[in-house]
């Protein structure tokens, strides 16, 4: 899918050339995100660090009209020195060229504030650039008007601080802390209006990648969830065979829940002692040699379990339906025994 998205996006002369390319690179698990919120959400904080962590690309409306060199950068600062809007398909194009340079394909991308509205969004898809996630930030408008009043920019790092909630503890940082040019507040209402009138649009694009985090939280929260969620792999739109197991303490509800699954999902229900038991009561070979164990009240040899599991799980209504397993592993040489026999749960 990525690849098909990266052709989209440049157009190669040699199109197998540029498949057989990144194939060698192998570059699809780099992260592809887009930060999006209202105004003084936390969009840059939350970008900046999300960077920091991932050794990725950091693009914002900034970073493309006074950091970057783009065919296109003129043109778009026209329109700011003009104090005009920038044209959706001006930005859309911005963007692209910016994501085509080598650094973004090895390291991936964070785009901050983009796409603002549904248009842009469009334009993005149409060109190829599809998020693998997105992180909208929100809180109440009070709080953001607020919190707009009082934001301070290290124009060294380009982390923003605020005097209320954020203050730095470094003397140095303090002293070279400048005021960005604050929207007053009529201004910030009428920007925050326009946010509330497009996002909607923006959630039906990408509600399934979308993750919504609380932004009127301590800033650890907000960035603990932000990278639990973006590190997260997306699911494939591959057919997918579930092998499920269920683990827990004795007296747990185990045996239970796996055969609700089982019945809720069609899928084949494996419970390792009562794969034991009928091994017995069918007088197969494994379970002639099982038998002793259990009569006696010993524990049977994790080598008989694995091979009677082996033989139960790959057989052929568990491959193509899927299965679920509880009762087995019970410990950490019995999970690796699984793993061996490349018997991997995905869930």
């Amino acid at each position: 899918q990525h690849m098909l998205e990266e052709l989209l996006i440049h157009k190669p002369d040699d199109p197998i050339q540029f498949m057989i390319d990144h194939l060698k690179q192998n570059k699809d698990d780099a992260p592809r995100i887009c930060v999006l919120g209202p105004p003084a959400s936390g969009k840059t904080t939350v970008a900046l660090w999300l960077c920091k962590r991932l050794d990725a690309v950091r693009i914002s409306q900034e970073t493309l009209l006074f950091k970057e060199i783009l065919a296109v950068t003129k043109e778009a600062k026209a329109y700011k020195e003009r104090k005009e809007k920038i044209p959706n398909a001006l930005w859309a194009n911005l963007i692209q060229e910016r994501l085509s340079n080598v650094d973004c394909i090895k390291q991936g991308w964070i785009l901050e504030g983009f796409p603002e509205n549904q248009e842009q969004a469009w334009m993005l898809q149409s060109s190829g650039i599809i998020p693998r996630h997105v992180v909208v930030l929100y809180a109440p408008d009070t709080v953001l008007i607020e919190r707009n009043t009082g934001k301070r920019l290290d124009p060294v790092t380009e982390e923003v601080y605020h005097t209320t909630f954020d203050w730095p503890s470094d003397p140095l940082v303090q002293q070279r802390l400048v005021k960005p040019e604050d929207l007053s507040e009529q201004e910030m209402s009428k920007k925050l209006l326009e946010y509330h009138r497009h996002f909607p649009d923006i959630f039906q694009i990408y509600h399934k990648v979308l993750k919504s985090i609380n932004a009127d939280q301590p800033s650890v929260d907000v960035l603990s969830q932000a990278l639990t969620y973006v590190q997260t792999q997306p699911r494939s739109a591959a057919p997918f065979t579930p092998r499920i197991l269920f683990c827990g303490p004795p007296g747990s509800g185990k045996s239970l829940q796996a055969a609700l699954i089982a019945q809720k999902y069609g899928v084949v229900n494996i419970c390792c002692g009562q794969l034991l038991k009928e091994a017995i009561a069918e007088k197969t070979k494994l379970g002639e040699l099982v038998k002793p164990y259990v009569d006696s009240g010993y524990p049977v040899p994790d080598k008989l379990v694995m091979k009677m599991l082996a033989q139960r799980l790959n057989s052929l209504d568990c491959m193509t339906s899927g299965w679920v397993l509880s009762g087995f592993p019970r410990d950490i040489e019995q999970a690796e025994e699984l793993q061996k026999a490349h018997l991997n749960p995905n869930r």
